[in-house]
């Protein structure tokens, strides 16, 4: 393995920081390439659990050097929240561990009032976004009005930015959407400080990780969020901000395309959603209820109950053609243990047409009918198995099956939350 990207294949959620944190044991580097803190990976280590929403996973291998690039939003107040309370549990988060790219843009209060303020003026209408400042923040990066870290840590350039930004984000946040505007001194003083503690490891993230490569390391990159969340591929308008998908690897990390040298998909073994958006396979019933008891579906970041629905094939073929996927991990499959009988969605049905793709042009998830096939389901409890021969027939058929829509080979399945839960069919990182 050279380099390779994780990509999550559905609406996020897919559990694609345990998979990285099984993954880092053959790189030398880990990226964060998008996204910011709206996003949560949680993992469970020797029993402990630990959640994460803008250090890479692979922190808590204490060789690696994890890398947040320039395509992440960076929220100064939560990623030293984090490095703090992972110094609390004995993992120590100085420079040899974490970089972080100059390029990368700062969220700032008035992102956060802006979102907050404006999901609020939707009401009904509103998309479900994590209020966190995300979309706001990217706004203001297309628009070059944005503060990234290289001001951050400036002093004098922080004071200059917030003197020449802050007039029109009082006027929209007061005049606009009536909400408190902000003085200068109140946001000055504590991100200048926080500047002074982060200027150590700001640094040119592109750089290092060109050095790395040429003298034979390997790189993980780690994306949040999914596919189907992507600004450009998702189902816009319920996105997120970002393009989480394989090609932003490159753009977010500072990397050429040909350092690219796989792509894993990440892929649960039913189908969740966050927020509002269509969802053609969403159970409303007991099925959905045992898949959020059972996989304990509440957002790492916001608490919120996830939807839940049956597997949909048709979204992850869409998936694979957009990042170009070379092998996939499918995680929680033992949640679906104790149904009788499963579903797959493997078409759609679009007034009266039916269609093996995404709806034709005109059309939106929201007007498919998913075409199902039913699968028997099984009994057994999985957490103990380790060997792909010990699943049950029903669990290794229901994969196989799987495989044979999506076109790709599943060579890692989860069957728990532990690290040690994961069947390795084939490595990927080789």
């Amino acid at each position: 393995m050279a380099c390779v990207v994780v990509v999550g294949t559905q609406w996020g959620d897919e559990g694609k920081g345990k998979v990285v944190d099984l993954l880092t044991e053959g790189v030398d580097g880990i990226v964060r390439f998008q996204g910011g803190n709206n996003a949560g990976h949680t993992l469970v280590v020797g029993g402990q659990k630990f959640i994460l929403h803008l250090i890479p996973s692979g922190v808590l291998h204490p060789e690696k050097t994890c890398f947040i690039g320039n395509g992440v939003v960076v929220d100064p107040t939560v990623l030293l929240g984090e490095i703090d309370r992972l110094a609390e549990r004995g993992v120590m988060v100085g420079p040899e561990r974490l970089r972080i790219s100059d390029r990368a843009h700062l969220i700032m209060p008035w992102h956060q009032a802006l979102d907050l303020a404006r999901e609020k003026a939707k009401g009904k209408d509103a998309i479900g976004t994590t209020g966190r400042g995300i979309g706001p923040c990217y706004e203001d990066k297309v628009a070059r009005r944005g503060i990234r870290m290289a001001d951050l840590v400036e002093e004098e350039i922080l004071r200059a930015k917030l003197e020449e930004i802050l007039p029109e984000k009082n006027f929209l946040l007061e005049k606009f959407l009536g909400d408190t505007p902000f003085t200068l001194e109140e946001i000055f003083e504590p991100y200048r400080e926080m500047g002074q503690r982060l200027k150590p490891l700001v640094a040119n993230v592109s750089l290092i990780l060109e050095e790395t490569t040429r003298r034979g390391g390997t790189i993980l990159f780690e994306g949040a969020q999914g596919t189907h969340l992507d600004i450009d591929h998702g189902t816009y308008p319920f996105v997120t901000s970002s393009n989480p998908t394989a090609g932003g690897a490159c753009m977010g990390a500072g990397v050429g395309p040909s350092a690219i040298s796989g792509v894993l998909a990440v892929a649960k073994a039913y189908t969740t959603r966050v927020g509002a958006g269509p969802f053609p396979t969403e159970c409303l019933d007991q099925v959905g209820e045992h898949l959020v008891r059972e996989g304990v579906e509440y957002g790492a970041t916001t608490g919120r109950r996830r939807r839940c629905g049956w597997l949909d094939t048709v979204i992850l073929r869409y998936s694979a053609r957009i990042s170009g996927f070379t092998s996939m991990a499918v995680t929680k499959l033992d949640v679906l243990t104790g149904l009788p009988n499963l579903r797959i969605c493997t078409a759609y049905r679009v007034r009266g047409q039916l269609t093996q793709d995404m709806p034709p042009v005109g059309y939106g998830l929201e007007d498919c009918e998913p075409v199902y096939e039913d699968w028997p389901g099984w009994q057994q409890p999985l957490r103990e198995v380790r060997r792909w021969e010990d699943l049950p027939e029903a669990a290794r058929r229901y994969i196989e099956r799987m495989e044979a829509l999506v076109g790709l080979p599943a060579d890692l399945v989860s069957v728990g939350p532990q690290r040690e839960q994961m069947i390795i069919r084939r490595a990927p990182w080789k």
